[in-house]
């Protein structure tokens, strides 16, 4: 039978599928053939002046294949260079980029080409996250086996990344809905249920009634409805598997603090994680004397004051009460409606040996997700006011001392610890026999990863009447999707009319036995996916441990805010999980984070369905927008671009009108990256970058027309005037260097940099002829900023630097002229630039108005009172700000500028 993960026969359907996917591709690819005459240097030997769209289709044409070609030939073997390890999140194959994937995978490959032009050795890599529910509900729907769907979108998807001029280092690509990915999903599962961290249990779950399958908490909007499909979600019962993901809640949330680049994401973990000051226990449920075979996990917040455990809590929504539980008819007898009511259930602690009753509380719920406590009278005086009303003994464990110390008292080896030391032994004692102890919150919850679906990774799992449950060998592994072909939507998972593949010999007795049915939550496949991109080839192990050990941590995470919380706590898990494993040395997987903003268009709905409408529907003509064929007025949101809001903008219409580069800038130029970019709001921006770089283009013209006019170029004909002209755009060019560096390396403020390079443009514009022509700080200047701006806008600058390349007599010997931009060398700062001066030009602004400079101390230079009172003493404080009520002045942190607000 051929395997669904694997290239499957295409079928008319499939073959019409890829030929739209193939029409699609030669309609993006058809802006970098233009049908133009050779107009560019690096075809003609002849630089063209202007910058115009016809140059730029050209320069996009001739340079995007050979950077493309010189990327790939990159080594990544030389382990002398430092390394850097840039990850943007990998995407989900839904057959076409939108806007948010141009903008993060645009930043991650600036990222990249500029820790490679400062001498790293760098991967930038990609995959898929390729399991899930569209790929299901695809087949559904179309009648497209979920393989074909997925891997005809990849290939769509994989020729518009290259088209956006990305480099991504594919020879690590990896795709989790392929065998030799999720064989190691799989074995990681194995070793979680080796150590007793994934386990099965009835639960009350979130069950979606459109898509048939259970979704987590975080899963579920504010409205009750479900993530993808919008159904309103059900609570049912159901046996499901769990990652023990509580067991690591306090290594995870201490190590927070060793995390100093998680600007505003430490807190959302810290909050999810909360405060971890209790743990759970297990219980074993006796009635009348005898053991059921049911268990109860409850969780308390005083560990150390378990000997005084006088009962068990339960709410009414416990699966005890409403599952399937053999104790279900029990606790319905016992039950006091709206009272707390004690059963005739026992609950034997497997810690102390304890034999407790349990009690179905009054309360409709517990704290945050609690839903069974134990109850300590000794540290609450609610449990001990309920202990008594009830009869239930109890006794005294905690003793105050006259120094004010707690000890406790009456707790068997316990008794004489204070509560830290009983807290860390009773954990300890648990974690050994398995019975709980980890600390935890009454926050978090253990990880529900049951799918009632067949796209996804199939749990290693058999089901044998004789055995119970066991694992698959690890040497059977990868267990292989089967290759269903019938997808209706409804009823149980697809997996169940696979009975070839379902019914199974049990690896230990050899009976007849099932496969486990339910697969993995895709959240699994992408928790440990930066581990394999160490080693991807790897077939011996998910990934060698010392290429991990090199590779790791991530040094720059990039991806949306959405998954500041789930996901990377599921991936903090797994590295954690493998560090005790000792497959990996680093704990922690992400180094720094840089959590983008979305991108957000205008949403017209009408106010009366909320209906979304189209833009060509829309009359914007008057003061408020319209619906052209009814008149009515519009409801206005700006909402997160998508096809069912109307309001997305597709890319390849986009790069057809303004290409690669111009997009490329703007998306780096609109925002800082942690902003949102509301699309119409951000229109000065696209014409401010096509205005740059016709002005960026016009200095290399600049250049060639100087060094060409015959006159050959002699430093000593400068005057005075002239060469302190040449000296003011030295500075400059070391300050711009400086603060672009800065803003690469630590802040990741494009924005910010490409307005640095823009003031820069403006300062080399103003220079006279004679600078230009006879100037070594000139073409230096210009030659350091056509490298800055390489990484965002490498054709661009790959074609600026072919035309300063071939320029006669150079006079800067600092740049290596035979090598392309992309790999030279990142400009440093000068040393001499690097010497502290003793007098400053501190720039003055009046209500932002640039008035002109004051020389200051540089020993005064940092501060602002001091700085303030010379600027006020010199003649430019006496002619613009003598008799004005100065409201406030502000010092730049970066730069020598002191801006002063003054009442008008």
């Amino acid at each position: 039978m051929q395997l669904a993960c694997q290239r499957v026969v295409a079928c008319s359907l499939c073959l019409k599928a890829q030929q739209n996917v193939f029409l699609g591709l030669m309609k993006w690819h058809r802006r970098l053939a233009p049908a133009c005459v050779r107009s560019i240097y690096s075809e003609t030997g002849k630089w063209e002046k202007n910058y115009v769209l016809e140059t730029r289709k050209r320069v996009e044409s001739w340079w995007h294949p050979r950077i493309k070609d010189q990327f790939c030939r990159i080594s990544e073997t030389d382990k002398s260079r430092p390394k850097f390890y840039v990850l943007s999140m990998f995407p989900y194959p839904s057959g076409k980029l939108h806007m948010g994937h141009v903008r993060v995978y645009t930043i991650s490959d600036a990222v990249a080409r500029f820790q490679k032009m400062r001498g790293m050795q760098v991967i930038n890599p990609m995959g898929w996250d390729a399991f899930g529910l569209p790929a299901e509900n695809a087949a559904v729907e179309h009648g497209l086996h979920p393989a074909t769907w997925t891997e005809s979108n990849i290939q769509h998807m994989r020729e518009q990344f290259d088209a956006l001029g990305l480099s991504f280092t594919w020879e690590r690509e990896i795709t989790t809905c392929f065998p030799e990915y999720y064989k190691w999903t799989q074995y990681l599962f194995l070793k979680l249920f080796e150590a007793g961290m994934v386990y099965q249990k009835e639960a009350l779950v979130n069950w979606d009634p459109v898509d048939q399958t259970v979704l987590a908490n975080e899963q579920v909007d504010s409205n009750g409805c479900s993530w993808r499909s919008g159904a309103k979600v059900e609570q049912k019962y159901l046996k499901q598997w769990f990652i023990r993901t509580t067991a690591y809640a306090k290594a995870m949330f201490d190590a927070l603090s060793n995390l100093p680049e998680w600007y505003g994401i430490k807190e959302m973990q810290a909050n999810w994680i909360g405060d971890c000051v209790g743990c759970f226990l297990d219980f074993s449920l006796k009635v009348n004397g005898k053991v059921t075979g049911e268990k109860l996990t409850a969780y308390t917040y005083m560990p150390e004051a378990i000997y005084g455990a006088s009962h068990v809590y339960l709410v009414l929504t416990h699966s005890l009460l409403q599952g399937n539980s053999s104790l279900r008819e029990v606790f319905q007898r016992d039950l006091i409606p709206g009272k707390d009511s004690l059963t005739s259930v026992m609950a034997v602690n497997l810690l102390t040996g304890q034999e407790i009753p349990v009690v179905i509380s009054a309360k409709t719920s517990f704290e945050n997700y609690i839903d069974a406590k134990i109850a300590i009278p000794s540290t609450s005086a609610e449990d001990a006011a309920v202990a008594k009303n009830l009869g239930i003994p109890f006794t005294e464990v905690i003793e105050t001392l006259p120094d004010g110390l707690e000890k406790v008292v009456n707790s068997a080896e316990l008794t004489g610890m204070t509560r830290q030391e009983a807290l860390k032994a009773v954990s300890q004692q648990a974690k050994e026999k398995r019975i709980g102890g980890d600390l935890t919150s009454d926050k978090l919850r253990d990880w529900l990863i049951s799918r009632q679906r067949y796209w996804g990774t199939p749990i290693p799992v058999i089901h044998c009447q004789t055995c119970g449950t066991v694992p698959v060998p690890y040497e059977d592994l990868p267990v292989v999707l089967p290759n269903v072909t019938t997808f209706t939507g409804k009823g149980a998972s697809p997996l169940e009319t696979a009975a070839d593949w379902v019914n199974c010999s049990c690896p230990s007795c050899k009976g007849a036995a099932r496969r486990e049915v339910d697969t993995m939550d895709t959240f699994v496949d992408s928790a440990w996916y930066y581990l394999r991109y160490t080693d991807p080839h790897n077939r011996a192990r998910p990934f060698d441990g010392n290429l991990a050990d090199f590779w790791m941590p991530v040094d720059l995470y990039i991806g949306g805010k959405e998954h500041a919380v789930m996901h990377l706590f599921y991936a903090r898990f797994f590295s954690h999980f493998c560090h005790d494993l000792k497959m990996t040395k680093h704990k922690e997987p992400f180094h720094k984070l840089l959590v983008q903003g979305i991108i957000k268009n205008q949403t017209f709905r009408l106010p009366t369905t909320g209906q979304c409408v189209k833009r060509e529907e829309v009359d914007l003509t008057g003061a408020e927008p319209v619906h052209r064929k009814t008149g009515e007025k519009l409801r206005v949101t700006w909402e997160k671009m998508s096809k069912s809001k109307h309001n997305g903008i597709d890319p390849e219409e986009l790069v057809e009108e303004y290409g690669i580069d111009t997009l490329r800038l703007y998306m780096l130029f609109a925002a800082p990256p942690e902003q949102d970019i509301l699309w119409n709001a951000k229109t000065d921006a696209m014409p401010g970058v096509q205005r740059w770089q016709v002005r960026l283009w016009a200095l290399v013209t600049k250049l060639v027309e100087a060094r060409t006019s015959g006159t050959v170029p002699q430093p000593e004909l400068l005057s005075k005037k002239e060469k302190a002209e040449a000296r003011k755009i030295w500075e400059q060019k070391n300050l711009v260097i400086s603060e672009v560096t800065e803003y690469f390396t630590k802040d990741h403020l494009f924005n910010a940099a490409i307005s640095r390079l823009m003031s820069i443009t403006n300062i080399l514009h103003q220079a006279s002829r004679p600078v230009i022509l006879h100037s070594t700080e000139f073409e230096d200047a210009l030659a350091s900023l056509c490298i800055m701006v390489a990484p965002m806008a490498p054709h661009m600058a790959s074609e600026m630097w072919k035309g300063l390349a071939h320029v006669q007599n150079k006079l800067c010997t600092a740049h290596r002229w035979d090598v392309d931009v992309l790999h030279q060398s990142w400009p440093k700062v000068d040393p001499e630039y690097l010497q502290s001066p003793d007098i400053v030009e501190m720039s003055v602004l009046i209500n932002n108005k640039v008035c002109g400079k004051v020389p200051v101390p540089q020993q005064a230079a940092c501060s602002c009172e001091e700085v303030r009172e010379l600027v006020l003493q010199s003649e430019l404080g006496a002619k613009h700000l003598q008799g004005r009520t100065i409201k406030k002045a502000f010092l730049s942190p970066r730069t020598a500028l002191i801006n002063f607000l003054v009442q008008e």
